[in-house]
């Protein structure tokens, strides 16, 4: 049995009972670190912390591995049992479904335990989660690429009145392209998008196009490690949101559409202040 097993957003404690019993009578432990990281799994003893609840060891499952030899894992799971750990939900990500179909081809039962993630943790930010459109993923940009779909689909929500929940962009062992060239894979550091460049990208595009589908005074809210403890949830306008601080990875956005009465009252606990241009919301935890 191929088990996978969605871990949430916060600590090691998120994982649900079944879970947790799910992985304890699993032979082989992978956790997958490349469409998003666990807040705490950033720092080095990430994986130790979860290693000592589990009672066993965990293999890291980069990116490398999740998308060029996962068929060695699927093996493993037809004759044990296997788990794969996800952070948040396990189809919070495509990767994810495209495990689930090159199990069944080969034959590989398949036991999903569901749990929660950004999809929707966003919703304590007040902003009602059926009032949203199609989620964007939001890339860094480099001096010769710099992809903009993302435009047409913000626009088309914004249209329609929709929030857009944006992705930012998480890049762990990425190749450089020199290694590339060379046949010899070298990495570079890894890199979290944060708010404040995605804000910036997402100006500059709207410049490229004109289309006027948001600028510096749409309403936006910024968030950093949510569901963690010291999550930070700030409401304002793009042009506001540019300068905040939200500290360490990792950080999503959400582009507000037309709001209800009862999501403007939510939207208030986490406005900035001229008190407190940092306030992160101080009516809930």
């Amino acid at each position: 049995m191929l088990y996978i097993i969605g871990l949430g957003l916060g600590d090691e404690r998120d994982i649900t009972l079944k879970g947790l019993d799910a992985v304890k009578k699993c032979e082989k432990v992978y956790i997958e670190a490349y469409t998003s990281l666990l807040s705490f799994g950033l720092s080095t003893d990430g994986l130790s912390t979860l290693e000592k609840l589990y009672g066993k060891p965990i293999i890291l499952a980069d990116r490398e591995m999740v998308e060029e030899k996962v068929d060695n894992i699927l093996s493993e799971a037809r004759g044990s049992d296997v788990a794969f750990l996800v952070v948040g939900d396990p189809f919070g990500a495509t990767t994810h479904t495209d495990l689930v179909v090159r199990a069944k081809t080969m034959r590989v039962d398949v036991n999903v335990v569901h749990n929660a993630s950004v999809m929707n943790a966003i919703g304590i930010c007040g902003l009602q989660l059926y009032r949203y459109g199609e989620t964007v993923s939001i890339p860094f940009f480099t001096e010769t690429w710099r992809p903009d779909s993302f435009y047409e689909k913000i626009e088309r929500n914004r249209n329609l009145g929709l929030h857009t929940l944006c992705l930012l962009d998480i890049c762990v062992k990425e190749p450089t392209l020199e290694s590339l060239c060379r046949g010899r894979k070298q990495y570079e550091p890894p890199r979290f998008m944060t708010i404040n460049t995605a804000i910036d990208q997402l100006l500059e595009v709207e410049q490229k196009h004109g289309k006027s589908a948001y600028d510096e005074d749409t309403n936006c809210v910024g968030f950093a490690r949510l569901g963690s403890e010291d999550q930070m949830i700030v409401a304002g306008t793009m042009r506001q949101l540019r300068t905040v601080n939200f500290g360490e990875p990792l950080h999503c956005l959400v582009i507000v559409g037309k709001t209800h009465p009862v999501e403007d009252e939510m939207l208030e606990f986490y406005k900035i202040t001229t008190e407190n241009p940092e306030q992160k919301g101080n009516g809930i935890p």
